[in-house]
């Protein structure tokens, strides 16, 4: 029951960008995902907005930042007239890695990796941009080419970003640069399917469990099993969308020990139930920006 389309977009190989302009939007394409990135600045419109496994209402201007291969639709438009999206649609390897890591620009490389769970700019942000953003539309060349460069590098340095999809739908792993972090979560990443216990992670970081706790929160910013729970529930999201097997098969597969608290632990992180959410994804497929 995978409901995601693999769209083909029209950026060539000798493409810097392509710039989309699309008057009256109608929003009438299916969950989709293409290996490019892909800004989208939605205007006059209300409605929902899909990235991974996060389904949020949006009202207005919407300006999100979604990574290569991750599923994404916008669902519209209630109440307003004369919507308007401009999709900038840029390759993988527009920056190369060792531009990336150039300590100039540490903020876009930090950006494209979070992008792959989809990045929502703060309304402040939306309105500074908005006209810049506008102008690509009408411009061509090597100016525009270096606007571009610009508004990625001011969206890198905003404020109030917020990303959207749990780091496991997406299969990328928001990992503190502490090595003792990193282990744990490589051993998480392996072994959420079965119970995992303080005491075997604090080992392999060679810690006490009550330091451990309190040194993989301040990392983290997670308790230790809030951090499990994210992994396990991301990766259920993925399954309820992309298999045809049980709910209880599904939580079982992820990990929980049994349907009620899967259901209960889905819908803390969620909002909604796992039916209420394959229910909702399934039902989206006649909707894309």
């Amino acid at each position: 029951m995978n409901i995601f389309e693999r769209e083909i977009t029209p950026v060539k190989e000798e493409d810097f960008f392509i710039v989309l302009n699309n008057f009256n939007a109608t929003f009438d394409f299916p969950i989709h995902y293409h290996p490019e990135f892909e800004l989208n600045f939605v205007m006059n419109s209300k409605g929902k907005r899909f990235i991974g496994d996060s389904i949020e209402e949006y009202e207005g201007m919407d300006l999100v930042l979604v990574g290569p291969n991750t599923p994404h639709a916008w669902m519209g438009n209630d109440g307003y007239d004369n919507a308007r999206v401009i999709t900038v649609q840029f390759q993988q390897n527009f920056f190369s890695d060792s531009t990336l890591r150039r300590k100039l620009m540490s903020p876009i490389a930090e950006m494209v990796e979070k992008s792959y769970r989809g990045i929502l700019f703060s309304p402040e942000t939306q309105n500074s941009i908005k006209d810049r953003i506008i102008r690509l539309c009408d411009t061509s060349g090597f100016d525009s080419f270096l606007d571009f460069i610009s508004i990625l590098y001011d969206l890198s340095i905003s404020r109030n970003q917020k990303l959207l999809s749990s780091a496991s739908f997406v299969n990328k792993y928001e990992v503190s640069k502490s090595k003792r972090i990193k282990l744990v979560s490589d051993y998480i990443q392996e072994n959420y399917k079965r119970p995992i216990k303080l005491k075997e992670v604090a080992e392999i970081a060679s810690m006490p469990e009550t330091s451990f706790s309190h040194y993989f929160k301040k990392h983290t910013h997670r308790s230790f099993t809030e951090y499990i729970h994210d992994i396990r529930v991301g990766n259920a999201s993925r399954l309820l969308v992309e298999s045809e097997d049980s709910i209880a098969q599904i939580g079982y597969e992820c990990g929980f020990n049994n349907l009620s608290n899967f259901n209960r632990i889905f819908k803390k992180k969620r909002g909604c139930t796992p039916t209420e959410f394959r229910e909702s994804q399934i039902s989206t497929t006649k909707y894309k920006v």
